[in-house]
């Protein structure tokens, strides 16, 4: 946490991560545009975000993207807002709202750092056993690029011929095609017919897990790319199950759901 409240006690830091509430997913040369600071002092506050991972990064191409990881803030509620008087601490829960808000950009990022090995993780993001547990979703695939996926979710199965595997690298990188919005999904999950057919006319979405061992930990992070109506849902989804995921390497036990 020390990493964390020493990012947010600098003024130029918290206005970079309000430039990139507001605009997520910018560029170091779009995050200089319109400040009082040199391009070098701009790049080190982005390191210090990033080492208190308050800030992900995603490489398009030969650029670095910069997004805002709501994850330490979560964690700051989490562990000491409900111990304490909370008019005494709202600035940090109006970061944390902040942070959480939708914004309009293309893709969700979240990050985290989990006590665990790469091997074992992979296991966690593959084996239907470990993934009914931690988010109630259950995958029946090879795991091999390019192979279909059918989704075991709500009681419901799901199956598409666009339901794929997109990249298989185990223990570093893992991705594949988001499930079908079916009617049977839609009315396990409390979805009218309006909603599903909303979510049905985006273009499908994608999820991506970057797995990077760093000395005892592993640092996940997971990219979701689509329309913004399933982006909306999963802005909130991810860090339920990530969070969950994280508990169940750590101590054995998933995170109680409301």
């Amino acid at each position: 946490m020390d990493l964390v409240f020493k990012a947010l006690a600098d003024p130029s830091r918290r206005a970079l991560l309000d430039r990139l509430n507001d605009q997520n997913g910018q560029t170091l040369r779009e995050l200089c545009a319109g400040l009082d600071m040199a391009r070098q002092s701009v790049s080190k506050h982005l390191a210090v975000l990033e080492a208190a991972n308050l800030v992900s990064t995603v490489w398009r191409g030969r650029e670095k993207l910069h997004y805002v990881n709501a994850e330490p803030i979560n964690a700051i509620a989490d562990r000491w807002i409900t111990q304490y008087d909370r008019r005494r601490v709202r600035a940090l829960a109006d970061l944390k709202t902040v942070l959480e808000q939708p914004v309009s950009t293309p893709e969700f990022v979240y990050t985290t750092y989990i006590n665990t090995t790469p091997e074992r993780l992979w296991q966690a993001l593959t084996d239907p056993a470990f993934t009914k547990r931690y988010w109630g979703v259950e995958f029946e695939t090879d795991w091999v690029k390019g192979s279909r996926m059918t989704w075991f979710e709500s009681g419901r199965r799901i199956e598409d011929p666009e339901q794929v595997v997109l990249e298989s690298n185990p223990y570093t990188r893992l991705a594949y095609t988001w499930h079908t919005y079916t009617p049977e999904w839609a009315e396990s999950v409390g979805f009218s017919a309006e909603d599903r057919a909303a979510l049905a006319a985006e273009r499908r979405s994608t999820v991506t897990f970057t797995l990077d061992q760093q000395g005892a930990v592993v640092k996940l992070t997971v990219v979701h790319e689509g329309g913004e109506r399933t982006l909306s849902g999963v802005r909130e989804g991810w860090p339920a199950i990530v969070s969950s995921l994280k508990s169940l390497l750590e101590t054995g036990d998933v995170l109680p759901t409301a």
